[in-house]
């Protein structure tokens, strides 16, 4: 029997009064986390709501989330995190399909909340200064309620790219087994580590490899609620952050933005690198400028999240996911679902003691994802002859252009190359004669300039002439999503216009 939320009791046992999360100059010990938790699982009971039960938490990344989220852990009931930026009427489609009771609510963002629990029937706890006044009232439940290790702790919600967002069910031995293993051979932290907590907590990558890595480990965590370069920057010099952990448009932000003289960074010893793949240019721009490792790796929310990864002991490849974690296999099948070998392009698929137990209340989709064991990603990668992953794309990124296909990551990477470009995008567009048509969408570099010409034509000198991008366009951003993945399904192919100034639209043909 176990419960993920077993980890703060013991971290608290272990180092009570070592800080485990911090928000500005908001500071709680594991003692007082561990205390403040109680008191949630106290309060739920007092609700009526059971082991087993599901509550719902839209919360940003303050102080208070941890304590919520092991809270209703420690009740024995299963977490339901949402992103707080989701609007009513999303809301309301998470807190029917996971069949919340409760729904717990940042201030910030109880407008939408409210009026979801309204139409679903379910009850709303706006975590103001009166659910303050009550979680202080309550009775700590000392226990920690017993689960089975195939019981479902947190529901993560897909982002729904590819339909109605889906909840993958995460078991206690998943998420537990993850975070540990994350602690031990992946980053391998200790109390002494302080842990950058700008990555979204309602997200997978944000979970395991932050909050509850940093639990197990009894390391501090230190929270953004928003991330930008400046107060990222002021966060790793004010705390003495020792692992940087973020996305690649984080990477692309702080890059750009530059360590400020009277920063000192010098505690930082890691940083790691998931979500999206992260460009090469922009690896080696951080570890020169930064002065620090740069560790990729990959996985998604249906497996809790981390499957691959470039070990700390192993050489580190640059461009490459790395090599299966610990507890877990992967392997590349074709079409057929045949393996592929070393050096062909398949899809991953992922078996091992981090893949969820199923979508909630959807088995075909589970049937058709997880098949003899074996989850089917949606992600197109090779691998070489040490074992280590490169991912090529997403399967249904696949751009197929004349017969021929273009894999958008490879010519994302030559577009990075280009010392004008702070972000780039490649996607697919009809076309009569191909079939699909490259369209790239950039994003320069504050101050520099660039024609949609000079682009196509410095990938057109590196690639085979069916890949280059013909089709061009400068834009000031890419669209994002709450953890910062450049959302492509939202990527507007501009018109053709005159300037090629950052800021400005031009395409061609």
């Amino acid at each position: 029997m176990t419960n993920l939320a077993a980890a703060l009791a013991e971290s608290a046992r272990a180092h009570g009064d070592r800080i485990a999360v911090r928000q500005d100059d908001t500071v709680l010990t594991y003692t007082q986390l561990d205390d403040d938790a109680a008191r949630v699982a106290a309060l739920l009971r007092e609700k009526g709501v059971r082991p087993g039960d599901r509550v719902a938490l839209v919360m940003p990344n303050v102080t208070l989330f941890p304590v919520a989220y092991y809270g209703i852990l420690r009740a024995g009931c299963v977490v339901v995190p949402m992103n707080p930026l989701l609007k009513s009427r999303e809301v309301a489609h998470t807190l029917r399909d996971s069949g919340s009771r409760i729904v717990l609510a940042s201030p910030l963002f109880a407008a939408e909340v409210t009026g979801a629990a309204a139409d679903t029937g379910v009850e709303c706890l706006v975590t103001d200064a009166e659910f303050d006044t009550l979680l202080r009232a309550a009775e700590p439940l000392t226990e920690v309620a017993a689960r089975a290790d195939d019981d479902t702790a947190v529901i993560l919600y897909t982002s729904g790219t590819t339909g109605t967002p889906k909840g993958a069910e995460l078991t206690h031995r998943n998420l537990s087994t993850n975070a540990v293993t994350t602690v031990e051979t992946l980053i391998r932290i200790g109390p002494d580590d302080v842990l950058f907590g700008g990555l979204p907590l309602f997200h997978a990558f944000g979970q395991t490899c932050a909050l509850n890595a940093a639990v197990a480990a009894g390391a501090a965590l230190t929270l953004l609620p928003r991330f930008e370069p400046a107060t990222a920057l002021r966060t790793l010099h004010r705390d003495r952050v020792t692992v940087f952990l973020g996305v690649p448009t984080m990477y692309t932000a702080l890059l750009s933005a530059g360590v400020p003289e009277d920063h000192d960074l010098s505690g930082l010893r890691l940083a790691v690198s998931g979500g999206a793949s992260l460009p090469v240019e922009v690896l080696h721009g951080f570890e020169r400028d930064f002065g620090v490792t740069v560790l990729e790796g990959y996985g998604l929310s249906e497996t809790s999240p981390v499957a691959v990864f470039n070990p700390p002991d192993r050489p580190r490849k640059a461009g490459s996911i790395g090599v299966p974690i610990r507890g877990v296999e992967a392997g590349l099948v074709a079409e057929d679902g045949t393996a592929v070998t070393p050096g062909e392009v398949g899809e991953i698929v992922i078996r091992g003691e981090n893949v969820m137990k199923g979508y909630r209340n959807r088995p075909e989709a589970t049937a058709e994802a997880v098949r003899d064991g074996w989850f089917h990603t949606g992600d197109l990668a090779r691998v070489d002859e040490d074992g280590y992953y490169f991912i090529v794309d997403r399967k249904k990124d696949l751009i197929i252009r004349g017969g021929y296909n273009v894999y958008p990551r490879e010519i994302e990477e030559v577009l990075y190359e280009h010392p004008a470009v702070a972000e780039a995008a490649v996607v697919g567009v009809p076309h009569d004669v191909h079939g699909e048509e490259i369209a790239a969408v950039v994003a320069l570099r504050n101050g520099a300039e660039a024609t949609a010409d000079d682009i196509r034509h410095f990938v057109r000198e590196r690639v085979a002439a069916y890949k280059y991008p013909r089709i061009v366009t400068l834009t000031d951003t890419l669209p994002k999503g709450a953890t910062g993945k450049i959302l492509k399904r939202e990527i507007v192919v501009g018109e053709r216009t005159a300037t090629g100034r950052n800021g400005g639209r031009e395409s061609g043909s």
